[in-house]
């Protein structure tokens, strides 16, 4: 026995027609509103911030690294016309501080205060090359910085959350996390 087209389309048709009833509100429910997309939304949560990871591996000695006061970082002449600086937050001072010129190929340079000792590290790009992270090397030492959200508050310079990842030598790695901020 053969089924004609007709005879097939209409359990077809029928199937759609119950589907769509189905999915229409009843007349005595409210229809449901359409949701809200990510994209559309303004008020997006702001980004999570680690947390402070104490210092793993290596020697067993904690990674530290002091805050640099205004008399350290105009004592290193670090060569540049813009800088960057990473900090736990706006009120804390910074633990590192480089400078660098924009659109050049030459490094960035920097320093940090290991215990009570400053010492220089470098990064590749000049300025440029710090602005959405970077990684400065220096005696013994690694910083890895990444930016972890977008830039929060206004101004010339605002600052982004960012974590800096210290690497020393003997293995044994800390992670900060604060603010990296970049520019006059």
């Amino acid at each position: 026995m053969t089924l004609s087209r007709p005879l097939l389309a209409a359990p077809a048709a029928a199937t759609l027609m119950l589907i769509a009833a189905c999915s229409q509100p009843a007349a005595d429910q409210p229809a449901a509103q359409p949701e809200k997309s990510a994209a559309a939304n303004d008020d997006l949560p702001p980004p999570i911030k680690p947390v402070d990871i104490p210092t793993k591996g290596g020697d067993g000695s904690p990674i530290e690294l002091g805050g640099l006061t205004e008399a350290d970082v105009s004592g290193a002449k670090l060569p540049g016309e813009l800088g960057c600086s990473f900090a736990a937050d706006a009120a804390t001072t910074p633990i590192l501080v480089a400078m660098g010129d924009v659109a050049s190929s030459d490094p960035a340079r920097g320093i940090v205060k290991v215990g009570n000792t400053i010492e220089r590290v470098a990064s590749p790009g000049g300025f440029d090359g710090m602005t959405k992270g970077a990684r400065f090397t220096g005696k013994g030492l690694q910083l890895r910085l990444a930016l972890t959200g977008p830039a929060t508050g206004g101004g010339e310079s605002p600052p982004s959350p960012a974590t800096l990842t210290a690497d020393r030598a003997d293995g044994a790695v800390r992670v900060f996390a604060g603010e990296w901020r970049c520019g006059p």
